[in-house]
């Protein structure tokens, strides 16, 4: 690791607007936020991985991995973060490096040709590289290439310096952050603005859930300058320093962007979640109240509330049928960060039982609020097995499980209800009209007979009871009459 990122990487663990950092000691706080990974292991994604979730859904710019073939061809495409527009982004691009480029040195010379390739084929209006592990420990000069390629191509080429083998994850998503503040925003200035623009940071238009919270600000009048980075474009994030107010989705993941945007720029942060009846009207009010403070109309926070009212007036009649169906289901809810919160402000709302949430990837903030809506005895777990999930489900503590395609098997396998609500998913479940979509799913989960099915026992198991002959002969016989 070189000196300057070896630097990049000892500020994020100092970030003074973690709360869970600022209360270690200095000794603890070098040691990182997160365990770190096995070489070898898939333990939630590298760095690298991180780096490219969060920069990837800028849709108009070319990303090109500096790296051997398996690290984009293992991360491409395994999100569902749409586009309204450009699809550049969807292009997977690699300098394919192989042991002759290594042993040769040909390493830089690979990626300036590919970046050369790039710029005169597709003429984005910029590009990202992003470097891996084999280009660092071989000490290709990457910010070197881009800069050069920059001079020449008339471009912004944006080295992104985060190969995996520095940390985990998130640690990526916070480099990406600064990636963005060092090399992008504040580059350019917007075709347009006014005093009601805001940016949203840390959320990622997952299967469309951007476009079910913006025609809400539409019909406030308010304008979502820049997504970072959600069906985003370089030029919007590029001007994102004139906005007027920064919402946080993921603390854990971009903190130190918003953070370091209200030290340059004074624009006012905060968290806040679109999941969930209560969350979404909560982010809304905070969004209206700051843009009110920072200047705009007043009115803005009557219309506000108006629009509130008349929208969970209808969601809740929506909803009413189901929450009846639903009402002391119980549910195991197996995700990370703020969805660790915010699905459980959701579901209980709609009378759903949460029998345990993990906190994987959560900050304190993120525990605080579980223990306020579970209570004190909140059922909260850091880190479980998947034979203990296995062993929980088949104990019958959960009528449906909540979580990531990884585990899907997990429930599976004991025969329990399943939803898929991690970033993989093809469902967009984000403000009003996302709740009524999960509860739906899960409604619709729950009641489907495959499950009384799959839990009869086989012919092979102890407890089945062969039919009467007489039974399969009217089966048969009603058979023949529908075919006839």
């Amino acid at each position: 690791m070189d000196n300057r990122l070896k630097a990049k990487v000892i500020s994020l663990f100092n970030e003074p607007a973690c709360a869970k950092n600022v209360a270690k000691g200095k000794k603890e706080r070098r040691k990182g936020c997160g365990k770190p990974l096995t070489p070898g292991a898939t333990a939630g994604g590298c760095a690298f991985d991180g780096s490219k979730i969060v920069l990837q859904p800028i849709t108009d710019v070319i990303h090109i991995v500096h790296g051997p073939l398996a690290c984009e061809g293992n991360g491409w495409d395994n999100r569902q973060s749409t586009s309204s527009g450009s699809t550049l982004y969807r292009n997977g691009i690699t300098t394919d490096l192989t042991q002759m480029d290594i042993i040769m040195g040909t390493g830089e010379k690979r990626l300036y040709k590919a970046i050369r390739n790039a710029a005169e084929r597709f003429n984005p209006p910029a590009i990202f590289v992003y470097v891996t592990c084999v280009p660092a420990l071989i000490g290709d000069d990457v910010e070197a290439v881009c800069k050069h390629a920059a001079q020449k191509l008339n471009i912004p080429v944006i080295p992104v310096n985060s190969p995996g083998f520095i940390g985990t994850k998130n640690l990526g998503n916070k480099l990406a952050g600064e990636t963005l503040f060092d090399h992008v925003i504040g580059t350019m200035e917007p075709e347009q603005s006014s005093d009601t623009d805001i940016n949203i940071i840390g959320e990622y238009n997952l299967s469309g859930e951007l476009w079910q919270i913006k025609p809400l600000f539409d019909q406030l009048g308010i304008r979502v300058h820049s997504c970072i980075t959600g069906d985003a474009r370089y030029r919007d994030v590029a001007s994102a320093h004139r906005s007027r107010v920064n919402m946080m989705v993921c603390s854990a993941a971009l903190i130190n962007l918003a953070r370091k945007m209200e030290e340059k720029w004074g624009i006012p942060f905060f968290e806040g979640s679109f999941y969930g009846i209560e969350e979404t009207s909560r982010s809304l009010r905070k969004i209206a109240k700051l843009l009110v403070k920072g200047g705009t109309a007043a009115d803005l926070i009557d219309r506000t509330e108006a629009l509130i009212e008349a929208e969970e007036k209808r969601c809740w009649e929506r909803l009413e049928p189901y929450r009846q169906r639903l009402q002391g289901k119980r549910v195991f809810l197996y995700t990370g960060g703020v969805k660790s919160w915010s699905i459980v402000s959701a579901l209980q709302q709609t009378g759903i039982e949460i029998v345990g949430t993990s906190v994987r990837k959560s900050t304190e903030t993120d525990k605080e609020k579980i223990k306020k809506l579970m209570g004190s005895d909140a059922h909260m777990i850091e880190k479980i097995p998947p034979r203990d999930i296995y062993n929980r489900l088949k104990a019958g503590e959960a009528d449906i499980m909540l979580s990531g395609g990884r585990t899907q098997f997990i429930a599976l396998k004991a025969k329990i209800p399943w939803v898929d609500i991690n970033q993989e998913r093809h469902k967009a479940y984000a403000g009003y009209s996302g709740i009524l979509a999960l509860v739906q799913d899960i409604d619709c989960t729950l009641s489907n007979p495959v499950w009384q099915e799959v839990r009869q026992p086989a012919p092979w198991e102890e407890g089945w009871e062969a039919p009467e002959i007489d039974d399969l002969f009217d089966d048969n016989h009603l058979f023949n009459e529908r075919a006839s």
